[in-house]
């Protein structure tokens, strides 16, 4: 019987481990479990029943995320090995669960708990009894609300206690059933961790590198204004305007100028936009960072004055000299960085207006968890960057790919660089673009856009950026 026992035990092990324990939601406090499974049951060799498959249902409830508890019923249809006798068997009862590496896609299990064996043959007296039962299980998460579950049970009773006549009493010791099944659990309810409120510190450009998910996450960093919003675009415009020294004034000569976003603005009444300012290195970081706020602030009270647009769609900040587009070792350079850029939140069919100087697009398309390949659904969104380049062949484009932070940092970065190179082939390949006009980059999981402590926020975590620089030819 000990034999038995680690067999089961060793094939149950093995078949777990074949299973690959990439992250997930896992276990949610406070969620309700429904599960159907399906596997088979040996009876303890006194009986003298045969094996046969067995079917159940599982309902529970998970306190914490390592604590759980689980009712059961299970259905066995056999029959005597001594005689020509069918019987129906039912096990009944509730376990403690006690859960392994919870936020784990793999999410192994010990389980303990006490259940009811009932044996009804056909022509005689339905025998029942109780029974101690112990085992492990391991769920596999296939979304945050689905998965599979293999278990194996060791139930433990006194055979032949309760198994008797008026007058007689049959005890024959300790015996022993095995129950081993797979089966699909449904998780609902519950809620996932919050993220700590803190304070965002003063704005990057490149967002801060998520720590680990078991521990606690900073707040993501600002999302720089050129991140777009999956399913719209980013309208980045730079605008040409000379300042007086030290001054925020717009001179007249520059009002043209700022039209061009006011009538964009005009034109698409669905849009906003972060007006930023930038300024050359000359002066202190203070001084800059003043002077670049306040002009930005000009040219978004000269939109709101002269053409008429909403304040609630501007919004307008100062980066100082934080992001140069020059060198600013010479007067052209420190021309260049002295700049108003327009970041334009807007959703419209790129393929009909004039590009801007840059446009950034976020596909709407998902991976499956640690792979790469491109899933058909989303042919149709990548055709929307080969449409665009294919109306304005000057363009270039880099493909970003991003992650959230399952796995390891160097694994994020090869998948996210694998991704894009795929989205990137699949331009080259099946939709006619250029190899030499398209370039792609991982970034793996060091640009986050949200914490990686819920589903959703590693769903936005996990996007594919096309950023293209439009060169238009007059």
């Amino acid at each position: 019987m000990k034999k038995i026992n680690f067999v089961i035990c060793l094939v149950s092990l093995v078949t777990l481990s074949l299973l690959s324990p990439a992250m997930a939601e896992g276990i949610r406090p406070g969620s309700f479990t429904l599960s159907g499974i399906i596997g088979g049951y040996t009876f303890d060799g006194r009986q003298h029943i045969e094996t046969r498959p067995v079917y159940g249902v599982r309902g529970g409830y998970n306190f914490t995320k390592h604590w759980g508890v689980e009712g059961l019923f299970d259905y066995a249809r056999t029959e005597s090995t001594r005689a020509d006798q069918d019987i129906n068997f039912y096990r009944y009862g509730g376990e403690v669960l006690l859960h392994v590496f919870p936020d784990n896609k793999l999410v192994p299990y010990l389980a303990a708990g006490y259940v009811g064996l009932t044996r009804d043959p056909e022509g005689q007296h339905t025998v029942s009894k109780g029974a101690f039962d112990y085992g492990i299980g391991a769920k596999y998460f296939l979304t945050d609300d689905l998965a599979l579950r293999a278990d194996f049970r060791n139930m433990v009773f006194r055979e032949g206690a309760n198994v008797q006549r008026p007058g007689e009493y049959h005890d024959e010791g300790t015996g022993f059933n095995y129950e081993y099944t797979i089966g699909l659990a449904w998780q609902f309810g519950g809620k996932g961790p919050e993220p700590a409120v803190m304070a965002a510190p003063e704005p990057p450009l490149l967002q801060v590198v998520p720590t680990p998910p078991v521990q606690e996450e900073a707040p993501p960093a600002p999302v720089p204004a050129a991140e777009p919003t999956p399913g719209r675009y980013k309208y980045c415009i730079s605008l040409n305007l000379q300042f007086d020294i030290d001054k925020a004034l717009i001179r007249a000569e520059d009002h043209r100028e700022i039209a061009r976003v006011g009538e964009f603005m005009q034109r698409y009444p669905d849009t906003t936009a972060v007006i930023e300012g930038h300024t050359d290195n000359v002066g202190t970081d203070e001084h800059n960072l003043d002077l670049s706020r306040r002009r930005a602030e000009s040219v978004t009270n000269y939109l709101v004055d002269k053409f008429g647009i909403d304040r609630s769609r501007l919004s307008s900040t100062g980066y100082g000299f934080k992001h140069p587009v020059a060198d600013n070792g010479t007067e052209a350079g420190k021309q260049k960085n002295r700049r108003i850029d327009a970041i334009i939140d807007c959703a419209f069919d790129v393929t009909k207006i004039s590009p801007p100087e840059r446009l950034c697009m976020s596909l709407l398309m998902e991976f499956e968890t640690g792979r790469a390949e491109i899933q058909p659904r989303y042919h149709d969104e990548i055709a929307k960057v080969a449409e665009y380049m294919k109306r304005y062949p000057t363009t270039t484009a880099l493909i970003e790919g991003h992650t959230d932070n399952t796995g390891t940092a160097d694994f994020n970065q090869k998948l996210s660089q694998e991704r894009a190179e795929n989205v990137v082939n699949y331009l080259v390949e099946k939709l006619g673009i250029e190899r030499s006009r398209l370039s792609a980059k991982g970034y793996g999981a060091s640009r986050r856009l949200a914490y990686n402590t819920t589903a959703e926020g590693r769903k936005k975590n996990r996007r594919i950026n096309a950023i293209f620089d439009c060169v238009v030819e007059k």
